[in-house]
């Protein structure tokens, strides 16, 4: 295999994993270990922003295979994943190579990683604006600022229609890739 094949399997991979992630909350960080060590080979350590959608994502990934191998989730007691990386790898110095303690990470092509990201983002964003509505939200807000509504001008009016436009074609293309469409 080539260098890019195998950069576009392991971006598959990533991409696979973080939607599976996402599915129990926001994920704040995901990283994949490149060591060859038995303790370390293939881990994936992710970041979530509520510890309670951690322990929901470990609940159920226990529960999954993938590429036809049970996943072993687990909580970890590490809270900042640059401390636990080999700052000698970053460097291009490690002469333990993929046998040392620390994590050795495999980089993820930059544009996915921003793409998914950003997918997530939007995601939230417009499930936060759903539910907004739902609880009724809105309604209270509106009406106490209805003075200033009065005041606003007709373009801008029209320029909040087209972004709406675009948040909708963002969500559309962010489901696509939650749903693998």
């Amino acid at each position: 295999m080539s260098e890019e094949q195998i950069q576009a399997h392991f971006d598959d991979f990533y991409e696979d994993f973080f939607t599976e992630l996402c599915k129990y909350g926001e994920v704040e960080e995901m990283h994949v270990c490149d060591n060859v060590g038995d303790h370390l080979i293939g881990n994936v350590y992710a970041r979530f922003r509520y510890e309670e959608d951690a322990q929901k994502a470990v609940d159920n990934l226990n529960q999954r295979f993938y590429a036809g191998r049970p996943i072993y989730a687990e909580l970890s007691p590490v809270t900042d994943f640059r401390e636990a990386c080999c700052r000698q790898n970053e460097n291009a110095e490690c002469t333990r190579g993929g046998f040392c303690n620390f994590m050795h990470l495999k980089e993820v092509s930059r544009y996915l990683k921003k793409e998914l990201f950003a997918a997530q983002r939007n995601f939230l964003r417009e499930q936060r604006r759903v539910n907004r509505e739902k609880s009724g939200e809105d309604e209270s807000h509106r009406s106490r600022s209805m003075s200033l509504d009065r005041h606003r001008d007709k373009s801008r009016d029209r320029s909040r229609r087209s972004s709406r436009r675009n948040r909708r074609d963002d969500l559309k293309y962010a489901e696509d890739i939650y749903h693998g469409s």
